[in-house]
């Protein structure tokens, strides 16, 4: 299945307004074995933007895709100049209250598993153990030569190939790629992998690429084995999540969301909550009786 991006995705059908009402959503959770699904919106609250809620970053940018990366030296220069900058960003964000009560919920074993979408690493700094479905900005892969490295050793190779490479950006995406403009970049300098000298890439899913299928059939089947799906901040625009959406509730296992937006998934789920995710999740926390940390100091990135 390949990913391409979507601006906007109209509903086809009348869908049930979104609910105020947690109430779902704690039954659920209290029950157990509670699959989360997450997307961009649960980060919007650390600071990074979504692709497509209200001011989406899909209204002003189009994200890289896999064809363009691979095809283009100069589409890569794009690329890591603005990705390069982005990820100074990204490695200042903290979890939000939405991230820590996911990572509460599963240390009271109320959660069978966790798949992201999001590519920012802020689930795990909350101290959520997750699928990354889309990969993460973290680590590199050559695409040559298949080596993986962190993310932090190429950000000081970069560094030292672009001294003074200090430009000023309109904003951050949600895929770590910051606005700058075709001059910005014009003079950034690419590296090649340090083992073969091939091509470097993130360890992201791009748009147009798919999702490795064994990653696809784990994800599977951890729908298959979980008792509900509670899909947050995630429009289900692309396929890449909604397909599991479909699965749970082909299985008619509950599906619930919490997204202020409508999303493709609507009549699929048991409740659509117009809530905003980092009080919502507190909300049900409290009513569970289960305790939410206080904001850590730890970033998602060193």
């Amino acid at each position: 299945m390949h990913m391409r991006p979507t601006l906007s995705w109209t509903p086809t059908e009348d869908l049930p307004p979104g609910s105020t009402d947690l109430e779902p959503v704690a039954d659920a959770l209290s029950k157990g074995g509670v699959l989360v699904l997450s997307g961009a919106g649960l980060s919007t609250e650390s600071g990074i933007p979504d692709y497509r809620g209200e001011g989406g970053s899909l209204s002003r940018h189009t994200p890289m895709t896999y064809q363009e990366f691979t095809a283009s030296a100069q589409a890569r220069r794009r690329y890591w100049a603005r990705s390069h900058l982005g990820w100074r960003t990204f490695g200042r964000a903290l979890p939000n209250a939405g991230h820590r009560a996911v990572a509460a919920f599963g240390r009271h074993g109320l959660l069978s598993g966790v798949i992201t979408q999001n590519v920012d690493g802020l689930h795990q700094a909350a101290g959520s153990s997750v699928v990354e479905l889309h990969g993460s900005l973290d680590r590199v892969v050559c695409l040559s030569c298949g080596a993986f490295s962190p993310r932090r050793e190429l950000a000081r190779r970069l560094e030292a190939a672009n001294v003074g490479f200090e430009p000023v950006a309109a904003g951050i995406n949600p895929d770590g790629d910051a606005d700058l403009t075709d001059e910005q970049v014009a003079d950034f300098r690419t590296l090649p992998c340090a083992s073969c000298g091939g091509i470097l890439k993130p360890d992201v899913v791009f748009f147009g690429e798919p999702v490795p299928p064994q990653r696809v059939e784990h994800c599977r089947k951890l729908v298959r084995e979980a008792a509900s799906l509670l899909v947050l901040g995630s429009s289900l625009t692309v396929m890449s999540g909604l397909r599991f959406v479909r699965q749970a509730a082909q299985a008619q296992k509950p599906v619930l969301i919490v997204n202020r937006d409508p999303t493709r998934g609507d009549r699929h789920a048991l409740t659509r909550v117009a809530l905003p995710l980092g009080t919502a999740l507190t909300t049900v926390a409290g009513r569970l009786g289960i305790p939410v940390d206080g904001e850590t100091a730890t970033p998602a990135r060193m």
